[in-house]
């Protein structure tokens, strides 16, 4: 009953957010939590392993090279983990067995899909030492339920993996990292990657593969809609756009629609009408500079322990303590 219930929110939820974005004056918007359903799970799951998206990659490799050096910056004793925006979890084993071949570990995975947090289950499972109790809630009310639910002696290590964090602008992100931090206690701990500034030509094709996963990605937002609130788009009256924007350094992903229409959202109580070449913004991915992670933490309320960078991807994981 629960589980039909966060269902039932969730839609609604959509429904809201698709016709606030849809409807807005100037540039109509979705948000980029919605790509994450069933479908667009597992397609992200394949983008993954694209040659071009290599920031999934390095992200692995720095958890892969350094888990055990920051599991022993961590202060002795029990582990709470909470991940926001787990996946399936695939690069945060490495995370998990480096904490758990030290002490007995929890790992909330924390994520709005049902699917993925099965997925995560299912491939973490296995882990000695480890127990998974996952949260199906947003990113800080996932948070919040873990921070009430542990114990005096137990100390929080928040993960926010795969540079998620650069899809919030960039006064969003500081808003959003104080937020993390209002929810844990001195001591807490935050290991945040993010992608860095790289030249457009090594960027643009991690947001626009040859292969066209992307765009399918992309695209299935629009038949999320036409499933979840009857919609009815037409796929192949609309494509993919991966754009560039260099003032704000961040890569921006649209939908255009190819010719004039109108598209009824019955569950979302609207109708949307599109000129040619009008787009909707699903996506931005804001790229950092080093320095730039370390100051964001600070004015969030946290200090930075170290950073560590890819040699062959231009991407950072900092770990941050939280003051």
């Amino acid at each position: 009953m629960l589980v039909e219930t966060l269902a039932q929110d969730t839609v609604t939820q959509f429904a809201i957010d698709v016709r606030l974005g849809l409807t807005k004056k100037g540039q109509k918007e979705i948000p980029s939590k919605y790509f994450y359903d069933e479908v667009g799970s597992a397609l992200f799951e394949v983008i993954t392993v694209l040659p071009e998206y290599g920031l999934f990659r390095a992200d692995e490799r720095l958890l892969r090279e350094n888990a055990e050096t920051i599991a022993a910056m961590l202060p002795p004793g029990r582990v709470v983990v909470a991940e926001l925006g787990s996946g399936s979890g695939r690069k945060t084993s490495w995370m998990l067995e480096a904490l758990a071949t030290q002490r007995p570990t929890v790992y909330h995975p924390i994520e709005i899909s049902r699917k993925a947090l099965d997925q995560c289950s299912r491939e973490l499972g296995q882990l000695r030492n480890v127990e998974i109790r996952p949260v199906q809630q947003p990113y800080l009310q996932g948070l919040l339920s873990v921070a009430a639910s542990r114990g005096s002696d137990e100390r929080l290590l928040v993960l926010f993996l795969g540079s998620t964090i650069g899809n919030f602008s960039w006064c969003a992100a500081e808003r959003f990292l104080t937020e993390v931090r209002q929810a844990l206690t001195a001591g807490d701990a935050l290991l945040l990657s993010a992608d860095l500034e790289k030249p457009p030509a090594q960027l643009l094709p991690a947001y626009d593969d040859p292969l066209g996963v992307t765009a399918s990605f992309n695209l299935n937002v629009l038949a999320r809609m036409n499933r979840e609130l009857d919609a009815d788009f037409d796929l192949s009256a609309f494509r993919h756009l991966a754009r560039y924007h260099a003032a704000e350094r961040r890569i921006e992903m649209h939908l255009v629609s190819t010719r004039p229409q109108s598209v009824a959202i019955p569950r979302a109580g609207c109708s949307v009408s599109f000129r040619e070449g009008e787009t909707i913004w699903t996506e931005s991915s804001h790229k950092y500079r080093r320095g730039e992670l370390m100051e964001i933490g600070r004015h969030a309320g946290f200090r930075a322990l170290r950073q560590w960078l890819d040699g062959e991807w231009a991407f950072a994981q900092t770990l941050f303590v939280a003051e």
